[in-house]
């Protein structure tokens, strides 16, 4: 970048569920295109909540068999599903697990943005994709959420705290109604200066190419 010219800043708000394996890769997506940028654009990233599965019980649910209802696709047609997220994982340093079951993240969510509050919503929402995507952990275990924000170098007794408390409720129903009201209805979508929306979990091209283009007349401003 020329001294002479200014940084652009953006802001991102990456709306998405841990239950999400797409969320997993737009999010390494995301992040090694603003890696690519990061000479000539200034980014503020924020996490805003999005539940999949918002009724889920504490039970949880053979993920497979979920799956398999709620996208009305046969066993065949799963493996392949599932073999092409692994691969698109990959390309992005991802590595999936075998996630047997599905689970409420509501919980997870309040960890997120109590992390937030603490500098530290980028790392939670990291540890918390790798727990259940990666690593086949529970994200509404409790010791699951406390070893998540101990890896994040949060206070673990704090965290205990929020998880046994209905902390931070309010203000994750009230962000996820705001964002359906917006119109958001699957994720990860992310979205640039509450304007500019990039659904799914791309390519990092698509992510550095939008960043370049939307920090052109940003900039200019």
């Amino acid at each position: 970048m020329s001294p002479d010219r200014p940084m652009a800043s953006l802001q991102i708000d990456f709306v998405s569920d841990v239950a999400c394996p797409w969320c997993a890769v737009g999010l390494n997506a995301l992040e090694q295109a603003l890696e690519r940028v990061k000479e000539s654009v200034q980014v503020e990233l924020r996490f805003q909540p999005f539940e999949l599965n918002p009724h889920m019980g504490p039970q949880g649910e053979d993920s497979a068999e979920h799956l398999k209802r709620k996208y009305g696709m046969g066993d065949e047609q799963l493996a392949a599903a599932r073999e092409n997220l692994r691969r698109r994982g990959r390309e992005v340093g991802f590595e999936f697990g075998q996630r047997p079951r599905i689970w409420n993240t509501f919980d997870a969510h309040r960890l997120i943005h109590w992390a937030g509050l603490q500098g530290r919503q980028q790392a939670m929402k990291r540890a918390l994709l790798q727990a259940y995507q990666g690593d086949d952990r529970n994200p509404a275990d409790r010791a699951v959420l406390i070893d998540c924000a101990r890896q994040c170098g949060l206070d673990q007794a704090q965290a205990a705290a929020v998880i046994d408390s209905q902390a931070y409720a309010a203000e994750v129903r009230q962000a996820q109604a705001m964002w359906r009201q917006a119109g958001i209805q699957s994720v990860p979508s992310v979205i640039i200066n509450g304007r500019h929306l990039i659904q799914g979990g791309q390519p990092v091209e698509v992510f550095e190419q939008a960043l370049r283009q939307l920090a052109q007349p940003a900039a200019q401003g």
